[in-house]
């Protein structure tokens, strides 16, 4: 609403002095000459690197893992969680399978 207020008040104060033709030409270069502007800024604010951030420590337990992966990624963990209820509902075989291939191969944890 502002913006067309200043618009509406650009082309008022400029009316009298270069007729109307002339007045819609300046409030059309003026919002072309904004929109540019925002480009160049936009522009400027993303070419910065970033700095990368140090990843945080992985903790080694199954269950540490599979929380942060949740807290990550909770759509695909969804997608997850849905499809390994629609497996085990279809083929109860295949969802030991998918656990035991997340739990052959580790040390279990030492007390």
């Amino acid at each position: 609403m502002t913006v067309v207020a200043l618009a509406f008040a650009e082309y008022a104060l400029i009316e009298p002095y270069l007729g109307r033709a002339g007045a819609a030409a300046c409030v059309a270069g003026t919002a072309a000459l904004m929109i540019g502007l925002g480009a160049v800024v936009m522009l400027g604010a993303g070419s910065q690197p970033k700095k990368p951030a140090a990843p945080p420590p992985r903790s080694e337990a199954l269950v540490d893992r599979a929380f942060e992966f949740v807290k990550e990624k909770p759509v695909v963990a969804i997608a997850a969680a849905l499809a390994a209820g629609f497996l085990a509902v279809r083929n109860p075989g295949y969802l030991g399978a998918a656990l035991r291939s997340f739990v052959e191969g580790q040390e279990p944890p030492r007390r």
